[in-house]
């Protein structure tokens, strides 16, 4: 689990939840929980008593505000206030202000995306609907940055016991959803006999230049970006992940090669040999319950190794729906969390996670991954200029280091190409590895 490491640090409370011991491992990787007065009060270490009454005047006094010891979803008053320059919630007394503990699992659960809500354009939990949202900490990995304070106030407390609440390192991981493969290649002829005549009606000539050279083999097609990526990769020693939509129909939102066009299977399997990769799940797949077990059969048998990474296409998915359907399909790693019409972080934690599922009231092997930029939300959501989204970009970059997180963006090949339209995103991409991956040297392991 990468969540952190500690030197002898245990947790006391009266009532020991699934919850509870979900969230402290979360927040502590190696803690002990008991609930043996004993036990705790024999400990030579980091000692947190998480009860509701101070026992131990050697201890971390954090008091409980109720959530961890309820079972099912509740509705619940969120109150904010402020605590050493961030925003807090469950305001308890004690030697903490706040109940960390319930707090981070609220966020971390996604404990509010199971209250009745409105869903978005594309039958998604609205980033409205969020406390990050309503109280502005949205763009900040607030549960990181409550632990990086907790720890300070341990270290001061017991300062021969040093420890982490954290991952040892920083790590960055650049991620690509292969929404449309090629722009013209491979498509049937009378698609782009249809689109040429579109595109002259509409005086686009441009493109009707453009679309003749491709077809005739004069150009390279303008999506077809993965060499020019490949080299950015080999240059700074990246190890990246691409999503491979694999549609067995097309769809109002599942606009790529079918999975049977030969060459998008030469080109999955080309990336796929080289590089970690997942699957993409397809808009339609998020209703039809057959497809997505049809979709990964398909895209093992393409690239003939066993998926089990995913990020939803449009990233649409609801809790618990989607993870149950992934659990049940081998999926055993998700990078979907995130919203799609804002950047920011979803579960306001920037490591890696296992989900919890409030339902059933249990931690499960499924292991979240968020992630805080995406190029399409940045362009088309928020209106950016590729000078404003690198802005952006290097913004939560800094941010997520600043906790020894996990930075994962998202970009799209199409996104990259040299069209006019684009070309000054593909000079923002290359600028912004240049700076933060060519720093960091030596090849991630």
């Amino acid at each position: 689990m990468e969540g952190g490491s500690t030197d002898k640090l245990i947790v006391y409370a009266s009532h020991i939840s699934a919850r509870l011991s979900y969230i402290v491992s979360t927040l502590f990787s190696g803690a002990v929980v008991t609930d043996e007065k004993e036990e705790f009060f024999s400990c030579k270490g980091i000692k947190i008593n998480y009860s509701g009454e101070q026992i131990s005047g050697d201890s971390f006094w954090i008091v409980p505000y109720g959530l961890l010891e309820e079972q099912g979803v509740h509705e619940h008053s969120i109150d904010c206030s402020e605590w050493d320059g961030l925003t807090i919630f469950f305001n308890t007394p004690g030697d903490l202000p706040f109940d960390i503990f319930s707090a981070s699992f609220f966020l971390l659960s996604r404990y509010e995306e199971y209250w009745p809500h409105k869903l978005d354009e594309y039958g998604r939990y609205a980033h409205a609907n969020s406390i990050a949202y309503k109280e502005s900490f949205l763009k900040l990995p607030l549960v990181n940055l409550w632990q990086k304070s907790l720890e300070t106030l341990l270290q001061r407390r017991f300062p021969n016991s040093p420890f982490t609440t954290h991952h040892s390192s920083f790590r960055f991981i650049p991620t690509y959803d292969v929404d449309i493969a090629y722009s013209y290649l491979h498509k049937p002829l009378w698609k782009n006999v249809l689109g040429f005549y579109r595109d002259l009606l509409q005086g686009k000539f441009a493109q009707v230049m453009e679309r003749g050279n491709v077809y005739s083999g004069r150009e390279q097609d303008p999506y077809d970006t993965f060499d020019w990526i490949d080299s950015l990769h080999k240059k700074y020693h990246l190890q990246p992940i691409y999503f491979f939509l694999t549609i067995i129909k097309r769809g109002k939102y599942d606009k790529n090669l079918l999975a049977s066009c030969g060459a998008l299977q030469k080109l999955y399997q080309r990336l796929s040999a080289k590089y970690n990769f997942g699957m993409h799940p397809s808009w339609q797949s998020g209703t039809d319950e057959n497809l997505l077990k049809r979709e990964i059969s398909r895209l093992q048998n393409i690239t003939q190794q066993k998926i089990t990474r995913s990020r939803n296409h449009y990233l649409r998915f609801t809790i618990p729906h989607t993870y149950r359907r992934l659990i049940s399909e081998g999926i055993t790693d998700d990078y979907s969390m995130a919203y799609g019409t804002v950047n920011g972080f979803r579960a306001s934690y920037t490591l890696p996670f296992r989900w919890y599922d409030l339902e059933k009231e249990l931690a499960t092997d499924l292991t979240i991954h968020p992630f805080c930029f995406m190029d399409a939300t940045s362009f088309f959501d928020q209106g950016y200029s590729a000078m404003q989204a690198s802005e952006e970009i290097q913004y939560y970059y800094d941010e997520v280091k600043k906790v020894d997180g996990e930075f994962i963006c998202l970009f799209h090949n199409h996104f990259l190409t040299e069209q006019p339209e684009w070309i000054a995103w593909r000079e923002m991409y290359a600028w912004f590895l240049e700076k933060v991956a060519g720093a960091l040297k030596r090849p991630e392991r």
